[in-house]
């Protein structure tokens, strides 16, 4: 059963720097786009930012553009999402999907697009 597992999440102070992981299990990692969504109680699921099968592409939500980075390591099966300058708007359960796709598709960024998820972890950006 494919597994995603993501860490990294806590409680920081507004201007601070949290990086999230997400390690993948029982899966061909190197096929995947991965994607980082955010949800928020009765919210719908957010897109916050994707990355091809190679890291050549990466769309990132306007609402975190030049504050937050992803990238992604093959051999490690894991993406990462980098998070400085957090706002309080930022909190949120943080979530990780997986897609497989061809080598030239475009990098999904609808939640509906993606097959596998992780269980989210906790982000808390106090002002």
């Amino acid at each position: 059963q494919v597994q995603l597992v993501e860490s990294g999440g806590g409680l920081v102070q507004a201007g601070g720097s949290l990086r999230l992981s997400c390690t993948a299990s029982r899966l061909t990692f190197s096929r995947q786009a991965m994607g980082w969504f955010r949800q928020v109680p009765d919210k719908e699921r957010e897109f916050v930012a994707a990355i091809s099968r190679n890291g050549a592409s990466t769309p990132m939500s306007e609402s975190v553009k030049g504050r937050f980075t992803i990238s992604r390591d093959n051999d490690k099966k894991t993406v990462y999402l980098q998070m400085n300058s957090l706002k309080p708007e930022d909190t949120a359960t943080y979530y990780c999907a997986a897609k497989s796709v061809i080598l030239t598709a475009p990098t999904p960024i609808t939640d509906a697009s993606y097959d596998y998820w992780g269980q989210g972890t906790q982000v808390t950006v106090s002002s």
